[in-house]
């Protein structure tokens, strides 16, 4: 989680929101690292996560990326909870719990559907309180500006 939590704070430097994920091989290898990339590339998709899935499935050739974990700061959105289903991620670890846009616990418990093909285990809460601080803390600079 620390590494996913350096790659929030780097985010917030280049004016992201806070979102950092890691994606680990079933040994425990760092397949990639990212964090929220939407404004730098202007693309609506480059969640943190997503932009972690693309890396990891192209350095290992392929889209299924059975037997990994996805460590991410905040709790994904539907679209990214898709994605770790999609791409048959093992396990998902998160921070912050997101009440307003969360798919894995909050709103919604999609990956834990037993009617897709595909179930996601969870462990939530991870250093919560940290990733939780620095969402707060910029989404306040945020509204000072």
């Amino acid at each position: 989680m620390q590494l996913a939590l350096d790659a929030a704070r780097d985010a917030a430097r280049q004016g992201e929101v806070p979102v950092g994920a890691v994606l680990l091989s079933a040994e425990g290898e760092v397949l990639a690292c990212a964090g929220n990339r939407r404004q730098r590339d202007q693309d609506p998709t480059a969640h943190a996560e997503m932009v972690v899935l693309r890396e990891a499935a192209a350095k290992l050739g392929g889209w299924r990326l059975t037997g990994t974990t996805m460590v991410v700061t905040l709790e994904p959105c539907l679209m990214c909870a898709g994605a770790l289903v999609l791409a048959r991620v093992a396990r998902v670890v998160y921070g912050a719990k997101d009440p307003k846009g969360g798919a894995v616990e909050s709103l919604y418990r999609v990956v834990e559907d037993a009617r897709l093909n595909h179930q996601v285990e969870v462990i939530g809460g991870v250093l919560a309180e940290e990733a939780g601080a620095l969402l707060r803390a910029f989404f306040q600079e945020r509204r000072r500006s």
